[in-house]
């Protein structure tokens, strides 16, 4: 099993700045790749951001991509999501999730950690 806990979310202003952890504890040695989503109310969880444990390899949704930073820190077992120019429409709770296959597949989901963006 692994634990997934996400830290860092709050309020802040429409062009602001805000950087999410999630830290994974458990077997993390399983873990293939981490990854980023969010909810915003009445709407699907949506894809924001994911990497490669090992090699760091990255990719981004369209909705976030050169406003948002995805990184880990192996040895803290540790992933960030940092966010930039942010929006009242990137308002949601966002959640870290874990998974041990190469199709992307999530095994583990952390609790969620809101973010909201006022205008």
């Amino acid at each position: 099993q692994v634990q997934l806990v996400e830290s860092g979310g709050g309020l802040v202003q429409a062009g602001g700045s805000l950087r999410l952890s999630c830290a994974a504890s458990g077997r993390t040695f399983s873990i293939y790749g981490m990854g980023w989503f969010r909810q915003a109310p009445g709407k699907e969880r949506a894809f924001v951001a994911r990497i490669t444990w090992m090699g760091g390899r990255t990719y981004y949704s369209d909705s976030v991509k050169g406003r948002f930073t995805i990184s880990r820190d192996n040895a803290k077992h540790t992933v960030y999501l940092q966010m930039n120019s942010l929006k009242p429409e990137d308002t949601a709770v966002y959640y870290c999730a874990a998974t041990r296959s190469t199709g992307w597949e999530y095994d583990y989901w952390g609790q969620g950690t809101q973010v909201t963006v006022s205008s």
